[in-house]
């Protein structure tokens, strides 16, 4: 039989069985309780070795819970850090043991159907009036402050170095050299912060949010959790599925939002932004940033 499940319902079928194996084959077991993720990226004669037991007592002790073999056994573990379980490290480790296995071709198209996955999962689940009330309250406000931290950080880059081409009140934090909560002091009640984080969720950010909501302003918040402790409270919550392969989390569905959430903003606002829009690439040619292409 080839049994199927989550990786914790194969655990929680070795500590059933456990009692009822052999000194041997509750060795294995252990081990595999203990150290799950080596499962997933170390190969049998790895795992025998590290557990100090045969390959076959690992073969027998997947028969035992109901698969046909180690390599069914297995693929519940490496499932589980194809989706992004546990440590970036352990993830890496397991890219590693791909590599190893001549299967880098795979993984290519794993990859792209995963980013593809993402992509569509995001707005199927986002409507166009969630996105034109978010867009709608970032051209209305007073300041709309873009924040993001590491991975988050060039996302809150770009969005801020697009939208400056149309709107003068849009600010990145934080800024170089200082703190997010610092660069959001004045924020108030005509204020909107646009905030990300990702599992594992960034402190900073979730301080520099807790100061805004005291502060009355506005909360747009992108995450990859409902659960995500941006998203309470929040005026507007974006879930942006960032599931990969990799060995870190994949930010291509958040780009796609950021940028759907920039059109919305320019196609809700009056005529003088496109004049703006015209006189800043304007500059850019007349002071040779741009390369003329017309003589």
């Amino acid at each position: 039989m080839d049994a199927q499940g989550t990786k914790d319902d194969v655990l929680d079928r070795l500590a059933e069985a456990y009692d009822e194996m052999s000194p041997q084959l509750r060795k294995a077991a252990q081990f595999v309780i203990e150290h799950p993720n080596d499962i997933a990226v170390k190969s049998i004669h790895e795992v025998a070795d590290a557990a100090e037991v045969h390959p076959n007592t690992l073969v027998r002790m997947a028969n035992a819970v109901g698969f046909d073999g180690y390599r069914t056994f297995r693929r519940p573990f490496s499932e589980y850090l194809r989706q992004g379980g546990d440590s970036f490290q352990d993830r890496a480790r397991w890219l590693q043991s791909i590599a190893e296995g001549g299967k880098l071709g795979g993984l290519y198209g794993e990859i792209a159907a995963t980013a593809l996955n993402n992509v569509e999962q995001l707005f199927s689940e986002t409507n166009a009036d969630e996105l034109k009330a978010a867009a709608d309250l970032i051209v209305a406000s007073r300041r709309t402050y873009v924040l993001g931290v590491g991975t988050g950080f060039a996302l809150a880059h770009n969005f801020w170095y697009v939208t400056r081409m149309a709107f003068d009140h849009i600010i990145q934090v934080p800024r170089t050299g200082t703190l997010a909560i610092d660069d959001i002091a004045r924020i108030g009640p005509d204020d909107v912060l646009l905030a990300m984080t990702f599992q594992p969720f960034r402190t900073d950010v979730i301080e520099a949010v807790e100061r805004a909501r005291e502060a009355g302003a506005t909360l747009i918040a992108l995450s990859d959790s409902r659960t995500s402790p941006i998203v309470t409270g929040a005026a507007h919550a974006f879930v942006a599925p960032t599931a990969s392969p990799q060995f870190f989390t994949s930010l291509i569905a958040v780009q796609a939002y950021l940028e759907a959430l920039i059109a919305f903003m320019i196609a809700d606002a009056d005529s003088s932004i496109v004049r703006n829009i015209e006189d800043f690439h304007r500059l850019r040619y007349a002071t040779g940033v741009y390369q003329d292409d017309t003589d």
